[in-house]
């Protein structure tokens, strides 16, 4: 795993460029920590960087940025190309010559043979990347199929920039940070900035499967083509699903999923899984151990609550497997300490709060291994979200009343919602005993939910309220413009779908990109940590879509064919259990440890100082939050880490911090009690 960064700068001098590129390459560090290159022609105004974290050919012929053999190319990247030995076997069978034996000059050597574009389509793995044409005087940016590997871009004055990530933009002398008002909205409502967009404006994020062509010759807008789609083999999956025994299919899967776990073994440095005792990450590990000839090391975290435990499951499959098992159970200060570091860590703000334990686990396993296997992409692929299924029963249900008198009752509710005095007096927020009229006002709160949902006309609008924090953003950010996503895209939806097969290819292009696989890149990047996702191999795609739905939901269990797989590997009764997700119980830190410090963050003065957020909104969720009205801690911690991004990236809660508003770390030392460590 790598960091890119790179511009097209016409105003800037070459001695200014090369300064420029290595103040970039310098802030992507913990993404490379092995080698810093640049490449600054003097007759050309454009600079490509690499930071490099060595994981494939240790030797400087894997050095970046990289020439192709005839010098057309020149290429800065990230990532890993997990079938780059067949793909080196045809193109020395072609007349290819290599030095090294890295993946990076293997794809150089497919441009030169193939183009850019095919050898993309053969390729397979996980990358971002940025090429300059010396021939066709090009800029060309690509981001893997299923968008593992961030890649940000923008154009700044007369600058086309990009790198991995923004805090290297921001080193650009022509960035100039304008926070768009509609990306914070997208941030409120779903916890991350979904592409294309990013929390600035000019800048976004290349899509995943999509190659950019910038030609500076003819403007900095792009020729942007996709190499690969998402909704093109969903829809074609749905259109002809595969006609096979159950048999045959799980065979398929266990080749298929065998053969990609194989290729992603491949390292020159120390290997391990992350292991939660799950369906996914066991099915990986025991494939992983499978084809190994010393035991696999696996990594957990165990917590001691026992709503979040499952650490003891990993240690039994570990023992089942024989790998070599390293736990941590962690206490609640130890993971509220991360919370300082969330900012610069995630760079743009993020509010998925599983990412305390994900950067944790990849500390504890970055102690030992530099690459870790994970099972990411099993719930989406094969049906594991509880959403699959209960969904569809709400949306039964709410179809059984026509649209008309949903949305009257909808609008009743609003009527009793503003009537409830205590929503909008904020007088009301210094009493110390709400008690007189509480249990109406608990009331409004479920009644306030219920409105949601009868308002959804459709069944996908449905979904996207179960997505959604802040479903009402123009009340929340005024002025935000309500900017487009794949969600409410109609030509990402199929009618001849499921309910379920739909919410399954929504969240393959918008959950899964936009929040797990950020999450997991930037915690374990943090550290310096590769994470690879064989579910996420394109083969294993392609198959997951051409599935019949009777393979991933059947009589009322989820990811069917993943446990009739996993059946081959380990006992059933190690994995036969509940789902539990891979959080902490903040819900209950905001009400008591981390209470003060939240407090000050949401302080009214202190968030009309962000010129973003209506203080009167945030200030009404966090008092009912307090009082155990409701748990809103999905629709608080947005506001708490774009709060936190704010202040570590722009210095903003200017005029100084409101009082008591120290950092986490700095309350634990005080002494506040911590509960449940």
């Amino acid at each position: 795993m790598c960091g890119i960064a790179g511009f097209w700068s016409p105003s800037l001098s070459a001695s200014v460029r090369r300064e420029v590129v290595r103040g970039m390459t310098l802030r992507l560090a913990h993404r490379g920590p092995d080698a810093d290159g640049h490449w600054v022609p003097a007759d050309t105004p454009v600079a490509l960087g690499h930071r490099r974290l060595s994981i494939l050919d240790l030797s400087t012929t894997g050095a970046q940025p990289m020439w192709s053999a005839n010098g057309r190319y020149i290429i800065s990247f990230n990532g890993e190309i997990y079938n780059f030995r067949e793909l080196r076997e045809r193109l020395h069978a072609a007349g290819a010559t290599f030095r090294g034996t890295s993946d990076t000059e293997v794809l150089l050597a497919g441009f030169e043979a193939w183009g850019i574009t095919l050898t993309l389509r053969e390729a397979t793995g996980m990358f971002a990347l940025a090429v300059w044409d010396v021939r066709d005087q090009e800029l060309i940016l690509a981001r893997d199929r299923i968008g593992e590997k961030p890649l940000y871009y923008g154009v700044c004055d007369d600058s086309l920039v990009f790198a991995s990530e923004l805090s290297a933009i921001r080193q650009h002398p022509h960035f100039k940070g304008e926070i768009d008002r509609g990306a914070v909205a997208l941030l409120m409502r779903f916890g991350y900035v979904p592409a294309p967009y990013s929390i600035y404006r000019n800048i976004g994020k290349v899509s995943p499967g999509t190659l950019l062509r910038f030609r500076p010759s003819d403007g900095l807008a792009p020729v942007v083509t996709a190499y690969w789609s998402a909704h093109s083999i969903g829809r074609a999956g749905i259109a002809r699903p595969v006609n096979k025994s159950d048999a045959d299919l799980v065979g398929e899967l266990d080749t298929l999923l065998r053969s990609a776990v194989a290729k992603q073994m491949v390292a020159d440095v120390p290997l391990g899984a992350f292991l939660t005792g799950g369906i996914d990450s066991t099915t990986v590990v025991a494939m992983m151990q499978a084809q190994s000839k010393a035991p696999v090391r696996t990594f957990s975290i165990g917590f001691f609550d026992p709503k979040f435990e499952e650490a003891r499951h990993a240690r039994a499959i570990a023992a089942q497997l024989r790998t070599i098992h390293t736990e941590h159970y962690l206490s609640a200060e130890e993971s509220m300490r991360v919370i300082d570091r969330l900012p610069s860590m995630y760079d743009e703000p993020f509010a998925d709060w599983s990412q305390i334990p994900t950067y944790l686990v990849s500390t504890l396993a970055r102690d030992a291994v530099t690459v870790a296997l994970t099972g990411d992409g099993g719930d989406e692929l094969f049906g594991g979200y509880d959403r699959y299924v209960g969904l569809d029963k709400i949306w039964r249900r709410l179809r059984l009343l026509p649209l008309p008198v949903r949305l009257a009752i909808a609008k009743r509710i609003d009527v009793i919602d503003r009537l409830d005095a205590r929503r909008w007096n904020p007088d009301s927020w210094q009493q110390k005993n709400w008690s007189s009229g509480s249990r109406a006002h608990r009331l409004v709160v479920k009644a306030r939910k219920v409105a949601r949902l009868l308002r959804c006309e459709w069944r996908e609008d449905l979904y996207q309220e179960l997505l959604s924090s802040w479903s009402d953003s123009a009340r929340l950010i005024p002025g935000a413009t309500q900017l487009p996503t794949v969600l409410n895209d109609v030509a990402n939806l199929m009618p001849s779908a499921t309910f379920a097969q739909q919410m399954m290819h929504l969240d393959l292009m918008f959950y899964l990109p936009d929040d797990v696989l950020v999450k997991v890149d930037r915690a374990a990047m943090a550290v310096s940590l590769e994470t690879r996702t064989p579910f996420l191999d394109h083969r294993v795609v392609e198959f997951a879509a051409r599935l019949p739905l009777r393979a991933k939901l059947r009589n009322k269990q989820s990811k069917w064919i993943l446990r009739q797989l996993l059946d081959r590997y380990v006992p059933r009764e190690f994995v036969e259990r509940p789902k539990m997700g891979f959080g902490v119980p903040l819900h209950d830190w905001l009400r008591g440890p981390l209470r003060e410090w939240a407090e000050a963050k949401l302080d009214p003065a202190r968030l009309a100082r962000h010129d973003v957020f209506d203080p009167i909104e945030v200030r009404h969720v966090w008092e009912e939050h307090l009082r155990g009205y409701s748990n809103n801690t999905a629709t608080l911690w947005p506001v708490l880490m774009f709060d936190g991004w704010m202040t570590e990236t722009h210095g903003a809660a200017s005029g100084g911090e409101t009082a008591g508003s120290t950092s986490v770390a700095e309350r634990l030392a005080h002494g506040h009690d911590v509960a449940g460590s």
